[in-house]
């Protein structure tokens, strides 16, 4: 029941865009099309969830030990940067099709607050390595959620009639703004 809670509250709920303000730069600059927003969450989900993973042992194998909790955001920064641009060369070895399909959006991820800001949430709210595991997946769904959302509604108004000052980003704001308040009529369900 726990498990399925922390999934809940990490899609819904706490939903790291509109709840927790993490992840807009890409969340504005990668929803203009349906195809990015599905490229960009996949890789998101992957790193995310493999990010977390990694820092969360660091952390408890390494940091903790050696009562180096001090440098948990730098070295979290520099083992995020290391295991994209590992990831990278992996995928452009072993699965170049693959590679090809995330295209731009690895590297994107390097500089996504969100992926930092799950490893450090993991540790705030004293998650065991399984339930971090599952949040830091749940909150990946969570982002691809809202940018494939925004992507779809952004699409839509292209072809809508939208005043000439408002269009561009002015209706993105506004449109993230009503996303954001239909995301909090979940807070009261659990």
């Amino acid at each position: 029941m726990e498990y399925i809670a922390i999934i809940f509250g990490a899609i819904f709920i706490n939903n790291i865009i509109f709840a927790q303000f993490l992840g807009i730069c890409p969340f504005l600059g990668v929803s203009s099309r349906l195809s990015t927003a599905t490229g960009m969450g996949a890789a998101v989900l992957f790193v995310m969830t493999l990010a977390t993973l990694v820092t969360y042992l660091i952390h408890d194998l390494v940091l903790m030990p050696l009562g180096l909790h001090f440098l948990v955001t730098v070295a979290f920064i520099l083992v995020i940067a290391s295991l994209v641009q590992f990831v990278e060369i992996v995928l452009k070895k072993i699965a170049p099709p693959l590679y090809q399909a995330l295209g731009i959006f690895l590297p994107l991820i390097t500089t996504n607050c969100a992926i930092l800001g799950v490893a450090l949430l993991v540790l705030q709210k004293g998650f065991s390595f399984g339930e971090s595991v599952v949040f830091a997946a749940a909150t990946a769904l969570g982002f691809t959620l809202a940018l494939v959302l925004m992507a779809g509604i952004r699409e839509r108004l292209e072809l809508a009639d939208v005043p000439k000052r408002m269009q561009g980003g002015p209706i993105t704001l506004i449109t993230a703004g009503l996303l954001s308040l239909a995301f909090m009529g979940f807070s009261g369900m659990m």
